[in-house]
């Protein structure tokens, strides 16, 4: 078996006073915080498709500037292999438990769906025997129905229903080798379903369509007996200037208007919910409060830019408000913390791919003993509870209660008159938020 990254060993725990970049100063695996692990509470995945896949390309420099292990091996198959041993090799040197995969990652396409497939299944054993001796799993599979020329209406919402029925084909067989790999969710991220110009759009029949599309879907993982998740991942624009799965908002209503809530949960992406003009807790707490929070992508974006770039997580004011979220909703169950980021254009040697993953971790170690902090003092939730204490008695209970209309509560008011406010004290919190960030250990 070929070492990929020689040089690199198994990355150590080494504490915040180590300046070795090939060491986690904040991410203690075997850490117990509230009676779990970091690893147990993060949950860390590697991204296939753009740790094994991304060559450093950009809008002005498509031929990538990437330099990777794996360069010279010319057969197609011969490199998914390869990449195969490349993946379990980097997720062990990083103690990270889960990798993702598109199913176009792991194998090339080939000239029909049905040789395609025959190559899928090959690479599919190798990664099962490689399982066999390794403690790295498949958190989640999810399908590349956007890069080919045949999805360039879209694939679910295509005005094309063959191309509809390709997409579905290659739905179930990546639903099908999830299920084989052990895979604990099944993400949907419909890269192109949406819109460039309502001009040439039936928005009506596309929408219906996308809900026939996820039902059908719905309907296989049960057949097929696929116990994991069923994920979708909302994003706002870019690859089509309006995609359907806008923000976690949009997604839920759509899901709870065609009675697919029951099935699906989301999948939330930072860089994504920024795209949206949200910030990553927003779309977090959305999903959160309507039960709808599975996973997450684990990533930012550069707020001067107006496109998703991946780039890796550092900023820990953001990854410990995300941590709050999952902590707040008692912790993943099948999801997890996905990387879906990747190394900057100019970072192109193989050891920059763990050092982009090292910091990553570190935020969200760091993140996760904030939060917990945090949720454990109450001290959010103390606040808002006196600030909603109005409601707790009184025509603020008989509000709640639904035992007071508008004829009641113009009479409370004539009585009462005027409102009399309090302040919502948001720098006060802003700067206990920053003692906390800044005290924790």
């Amino acid at each position: 078996m070929s070492e990929f990254f020689k040089g690199v060993g198994k990355i150590p725990y080494e504490g915040p006073g180590s300046d070795n970049p090939l060491a986690f100063k904040y991410y203690n695996p075997d850490e117990v915080i509230g009676g779990k692990t970091m690893k147990e509470h993060l949950r860390f995945s590697v991204a296939y498709w753009h740790t094994f896949q991304a060559r450093g390309g950009d809008m002005f420099g498509m031929g990538g500037s990437a330099l990777r292990p794996w360069d010279d091996i010319q057969d197609p198959m011969d490199l998914a292999y390869a990449k195969v041993e490349a993946c379990f090799e980097f997720c062990e040197k990083l103690g990270v438990p889960f990798f993702c995969f598109h199913d176009r990652d792991i194998a090339p396409e080939a000239d029909t769906l049905r040789e395609t497939n025959k190559r899928l299944d090959l690479v599919v054993e190798r990664i099962k025997d490689r399982m066999k001796n390794s403690p790295v799993k498949l958190l989640w599979g999810t399908t590349n129905a956007f890069s080919h020329r045949r999805f360039t209406h879209g694939a679910a919402t295509s005005n094309h229903a063959e191309v509809f029925a390709y997409a579905a084909s290659q739905v179930k067989k990546a639903m099908e080798i999830t299920k084989e790999l052990g895979g604990q969710n099944y993400v949907f991220w419909g890269g192109r379903e949406g819109y460039e110009t309502l001009l040439n759009t039936d928005m009506k029949l596309e929408l219906d369509n996308m809900a026939r599309f996820l039902s059908m879907a719905a309907d296989y993982a049960k057949e097929i007996g696929f116990d994991g998740q069923l994920l979708i991942e909302p994003k706002p624009k870019e690859p089509t200037k309006h995609q359907y799965d806008f923000d976690a908002a949009t997604v839920i209503g759509f899901l709870k208007q065609n009675g697919l809530d029951a099935y699906f949960k989301l999948n939330i992406e930072a860089n994504h919910a920024t795209l949206a003009q949200h910030t990553f807790q927003h779309d977090l707490r959305v999903a959160r409060i309507n039960n709808m929070l599975g996973s997450i992508d684990a990533n930012q974006g550069d707020l001067l830019l107006g496109w998703d770039t991946d780039q890796f997580p550092t900023n820990i004011y953001e990854t410990t408000l995300a941590m709050y979220e999952v902590l707040k909703m008692g912790g993943f169950d099948k999801g997890g913390l996905n990387f879906d980021a990747k190394v900057r254009r100019a970072s192109f040697e193989p050891v920059d791919m763990f050092y982009g993953h090292i910091a990553g971790m570190d935020a969200f170690a760091k993140g996760l003993k904030v939060a917990y902090r945090l949720v454990e003092d109450g001290v959010f939730d103390k606040f808002i509870k006196e600030r909603y204490k109005s409601y707790e008695t009184g025509i603020g209970k008989d509000i709640v209660e639904g035992k007071a209309g508008f004829r009641e509560l113009e009479a409370y008011t004539l009585e009462h008159g005027e409102p009399q406010l309090s302040s919502g004290r948001q720098e006060v919190l802003e700067a206990i938020l920053n003692q906390y960030i800044l005290e924790t250990k």
